[in-house]
């Protein structure tokens, strides 16, 4: 039997905590996660979305969530259909409002401060050392993220790109306080549309097409809410898949509860034969 959940609960343990150089950790006791493990989500009440079935999800990823949903509901947990409207926009708003967080968190990397510094030639000058440094030291999917979100920051389309995505990520964020507000303990989600990929096998994709494979757990992000991938089956090609549960604000420990609830009751233990 694995240990995923309790090894996430006592690395969480160790990670958590206020830094106050840091202006984004909250100053809030850290209680003890491992402790909070009991193994009991009786009562509990487990939401299922309805916008998560899209199109393009495979038949074995919406079978082993029926399966997830029967787990939870065996060991004592109320299942409930629920309705988070505004998943739809999810995708495009995270890729709109992350890469401009990306664009401007990387702008200190321009070799002057810390960080890379590429080698300059004869003659180059301080706009060649930034072009050939960011060039060096970001890898293609970084510079990807970086150029479009300096373009959704640009002053022709900040209003029509980030700010829209701003408001949208406030409804999505809206959408699970509902939710929680009605009574829901936790949400049950697919982790993925698809199985994982075979080692190298997406090497030449299309970027955008890798993008659809976030479409579970953006949501997480955009509402600022704990999230736990839970591995739970393999399909007919022995590869694995796992499940989503998404939590309450700082209700972290709640949440790893239930994962060790469903990760138990899957009994995943598979492992592949050769993983290099």
């Amino acid at each position: 039997m694995t240990k995923t959940v309790r090894d996430a609960a006592i690395m969480l343990g160790a990670m958590a905590g206020h830094d106050p150089k840091d202006s984004t950790s909250a100053d809030l006791a850290v209680p003890d996660f491992e402790a909070m493990i009991t193994g009991d989500i009786r009562g509990q009440k487990i939401g299922i979305p309805k916008e998560y079935r899209v199109d393009g999800m495979r038949d074995e990823v919406a079978k082993l969530w029926d399966e997830g949903a029967a787990m939870l509901r065996d060991a004592g947990a109320e299942i409930v259909d629920i309705s988070l409207p505004h998943t739809k926009y999810a995708l495009p708003t995270y890729y709109v409002i992350a890469p401009a967080e990306a664009s401007s968190n990387l702008a200190r990397y321009d070799g002057v401060r810390y960080g890379h510094r590429a080698k300059l030639g004869q003659g180059d000058g301080i706009t060649e050392m930034y072009e050939k440094t960011r060039a060096e030291g970001f890898g293609p999917e970084v510079q990807r993220r970086i150029m479009v979100g300096t373009y959704v920051l640009s002053a022709g389309f900040y209003d029509a790109y980030y700010n829209q995505a701003r408001k949208v990520r406030t409804l999505i964020k809206r959408d699970f306080e509902q939710a929680f507000a009605e009574g829901i303990d936790a949400i049950l989600t697919p982790a993925t549309p698809t199985a994982a990929f075979g080692l190298g096998e997406m090497a030449d994709a299309d970027p955008v097409e890798m993008y659809l494979n976030d479409v579970f757990t953006v949501t997480v992000n955009l509402a600022g809410l704990p999230g736990i991938a839970v591995p739970t089956g393999v399909n007919a090609d022995g590869l694995p898949m796992g499940l989503q549960l998404i939590g309450k604000p700082w209700e972290e420990g709640a949440l790893l509860n239930q994962a060790q609830v469903l990760e138990t009751a899957a009994g995943f233990a598979a492992k592949p034969q050769k993983w290099w």
